[in-house]
């Protein structure tokens, strides 16, 4: 499935919500539902620097794909770690480096987060990106 379908599929879900605490909600759950991280991977490294609550993302490659892990210690924020990664992971890193992520605005999301969280929200899809890079140059 591509980022656009993904993304497509994602305004869809939230679509169904008139609510934002139902959204919030449903981001929770997300979170909830996120795979397990690896505790070999929550050192200090992998740490995003912009967020105000923790957020772990650890990144790999395998078949010419990216694929991320991630958590948090803050509920939303584990949403939204678990939305990111739902939208880029198993990704070539080129589609990573050219996704627009419209669904962020699409979803109304940014404008719902308080400035912290949208600042912790753009460090993370920064830092996504730059692995992507970093991944695509060892490619080359």
């Amino acid at each position: 499935m591509t980022i656009k379908e993904i993304q497509d599929e994602i305004v869809e879900e939230f679509s169904s919500f008139e609510e934002w605490m139902d959204k919030y909600a449903y981001l929770i759950e997300l979170g909830n539902d996120l795979e397990p991280y690896n505790d070999q991977y929550r050192v200090e490294q992998n740490i995003l620097e912009g967020c105000q609550s923790k957020v772990w993302l650890h990144a790999w490659m395998e078949d010419g794909k990216v694929y991320y892990m991630g958590d948090s210690d803050a509920i939303i924020v584990k949403g939204i770690v678990a939305l990111m990664i739902r939208a880029l992971s198993g990704q070539s890193p080129q589609d990573i480096i050219d996704s627009d992520l419209s669904f962020i605005d699409e979803i109304g999301l940014k404008e719902h987060l308080s400035p912290t969280r949208s600042n912790g929200l753009v460090a993370m899809i920064k830092q996504m990106r730059l692995f992507a890079i970093a991944f695509k140059a060892q490619q080359a």
